[in-house]
């Protein structure tokens, strides 16, 4: 096993677009691990403020990248040897810090989840405390950082062409899901060959719905590690938390996209637990938490969540899902 470091450069980024065309920026092995440094923010997100820093490499990648169809820079993509189409790939969140001392939030008209509320457009820029791994409001309030990735997944199928980096889809992209912090393991379905694994668009701290438009957008740096299991592709990314094991579900409908994550789950259930899907049903009835991810990236999602002590077998189904449980 292998550790590598993916710097964020005007190669390594991809500004805005998911397309599995793009080559692989590094291959590995499955079982080796990768530091992977992100950038956030386009031009104009960035400070006029003194007192904060930016990033070297944001400001170099900035002036050489071209912007895509959205706003997120994606560091990547990582080939993982061996994986194909059909595949299950497993990516560990082994570790997240947080690289800048500012996240910016943004509010714009005709966006968000209350749309035509603000007729104002803006952007703020709040003082992070890397050392205390704080954020402070503008009313002055400091909280903690909880901090994730908003984007992340692997090459979607070449068939969908060039994508915004703004809708989540079946491939991953901006689930923007606050439950993915380090320690979480995600199941990502893999359409082409290496998978080729891309991360971005750092959030500090955000709610669940995102509801303004953006959370606490910053640069992070993540470790991953990966595997490969073989002909086991699930139709959607599921993921393992410490505590709790989630599915997803991605539609502009958020009823639509609340079925989509209870029906999977319920496949989860049934195969993990071998009840039926109507006791299963039942259970998630009881046990499971329908929860709304973000309701501002035109394919809202909705993930549905159960404590792993909950489950049938008291979590230890788990250990079948994933081998890094």
């Amino acid at each position: 096993m292998v550790r590598y470091y993916l710097p964020a450069t005007a190669k390594t980024v991809q500004w805005g677009v998911w397309d599995a065309r793009i080559p692989p920026t590094l291959k590995i092995s499955p079982g080796d691990s990768v530091v992977v440094d992100t950038l956030s923010g386009e031009p104009e997100d960035l400070p006029k403020e003194s007192g904060f820093t930016i990033l070297d490499d944001h400001r170099v990648v900035l002036a050489a990248g071209i912007p895509g169809p959205g706003p997120h820079m994606l560091t990547g993509p990582i080939a993982i040897e061996g994986a194909e189409p059909g595949d299950l790939l497993e990516v560990h969140i082994d570790e997240i810090e947080l690289r800048q001392d500012w996240g910016w939030n943004l509010q714009k008209p005709l966006h968000g989840t209350l749309p035509d509320d603000f007729a104002e457009e803006r952007r703020l820029h709040l003082p992070i405390d890397i050392a205390d791994g704080t954020v402070t409001l503008p009313w002055g309030r400091q909280m903690k950082c909880r901090p994730f990735f908003g984007n992340i997944g692997v090459a979607p199928p070449e068939s969908f062409g060039r994508l915004s980096s703004v809708e989540p889809r079946v491939f991953g992209g901006n689930i923007d899901n606050k439950e993915l912090v380090a320690g979480t393991t995600l199941l990502f379905p893999v359409f082409v060959s290496g998978a080729n694994f891309s991360v971005g668009d750092g959030h500090a701290l955000q709610g669940d719905g995102e509801v303004c438009l953006t959370a606490v957008e910053t640069a992070l740096r993540g470790t991953f590690t990966f595997r490969v299991q073989k002909k086991k592709a699930r139709p959607l990314p599921v993921a393992i938390t410490d505590t709790s094991l989630i599915s997803m579900g991605f539609h502009p409908s958020l009823d639509n996209a609340a079925e989509i994550a209870l029906r999977e789950m319920i496949s989860l259930i049934v195969e993990l637990s071998g009840l039926s899907r109507q006791d299963a049903y039942t259970f998630c009835s009881i046990a499971a938490d329908l929860r709304i991810t973000q309701t501002v990236d035109r394919e809202k999602g909705v993930h549905c969540v159960i404590a792993r002590q909950d489950l049938p077998k008291f979590g230890e189904e788990i250990k079948a899902l994933s081998s890094f449980v």
